[in-house]
C-alpha cells in the first residue's frame, strides 16, 4: 500500500503510488512509522527538495527528523505553498529569492518569505488552503487553478489537467473567472520570470 505522503496542488496529502519529481518537507507529520497524523504542517518553512541528494537513502516516514512528502513537479509545489530548498536546490532558491525581490522590491531572508507565504497560503478560519478568484486571462504560466472540479496548470496558452501521475492532454484556455490555487506571492514571482521545473508529461501527456 502506498504511504500517505503525496502532496496535491490543493495542499491535500494523500496516498498515491506515483512518486513525483520533488520531495517536500513541512516538519514531522507522521505519528508512527508510516502513519500520517492529523497535522498538515509543523513549520512555516514548507520546502521542496531534490529527489536525489548525494546518493543518500532513507526509510520513508520513520524516525523523528522529518516526514518525506512527494510532489509531481515545481508548479504543484508552488501551488501547494512550497518554496525551493536553499540547501539542496541552492541555484533554484537563488532564482526564487531574486524573483521575489524583483516582484516586491524586498530582499527578504528565507524565514521572512516563509512568514509572508504562510499568511497567503492558509485560510485562518479553516486552516486549509487559501484560494482566490481571478480572471483567467490575467494569470501567468505556471499557475494552478481549479476548473471543472479538477486542478489544471496554465501553460503556453492551454490548460493542462493535473493528476498525481502527470498531466493529461491540454484543453483550450477558455473561461473568465477561475479559482486560483497558487498563492499570491508565487503568482508574483511567476510574473517576475521565475520558471518552475515541470513534469515531462507536458511534452507527452498521459
Amino acid at each position: 500500500m502506498p504511504l500517505q505522503n503525496r502532496v496535491l496542488p490543493t495542499q491535500e496529502i494523500v496516498a498515491d503510488p506515483a512518486r513525483g519529481t520533488l520531495t517536500g518537507n513541512r516538519g514531522i507529520l507522521h505519528i508512527a512509522d508510516g502513519v500520517m497524523g492529523r497535522a498538515r504542517w509543523k513549520s512555516k518553512a514548507w520546502i521542496c527538495c531534490t529527489l536525489d541528494w548525494q546518493g543518500r537513502r532513507r526509510q520513508l516516514m520513520t524516525g523523528r527528523k522529518w516526514t518525506e512528502l512527494f510532489l509531481l513537479d515545481e508548479a504543484t509545489a508552488l501551488a501547494a505553498g512550497h518554496r525551493p530548498c536553499a540547501y539542496c536546490r541552492r541555484a533554484d532558491y537563488n532564482r526564487y529569492r531574486d524573483a521575489w525581490a524583483t516582484a516586491t522590491g524586498d530582499n527578504l531572508r528565507a524565514p521572512q518569505m516563509d512568514n509572508a507565504l504562510h499568511t497567503a497560503r492558509i485560510d485562518p478560519a479553516t486552516r486549509g488552503q487559501a484560494r482566490m478568484n481571478g480572471a483567467l486571462a490575467s494569470l501567468p504560466d505556471g499557475t494552478m487553478i481549479v476548473t471543472g472540479g479538477q486542478p489544471h496548470l496554465i501553460w503556453q496558452d492551454a490548460l493542462w489537467p493535473y493528476t498525481p501521475a502527470g498531466y493529461q492532454a491540454p484543453r483550450s484556455k477558455k473561461g473568465a473567472e477561475v479559482i486560483i490555487l497558487t498563492p499570491a506571492p508565487h503568482l508574483e514571482i511567476l510574473r517576475a520570470g521565475y520558471a518552475p521545473a515541470l513534469h515531462h508529461t507536458l511534452m507527452t501527456p498521459i
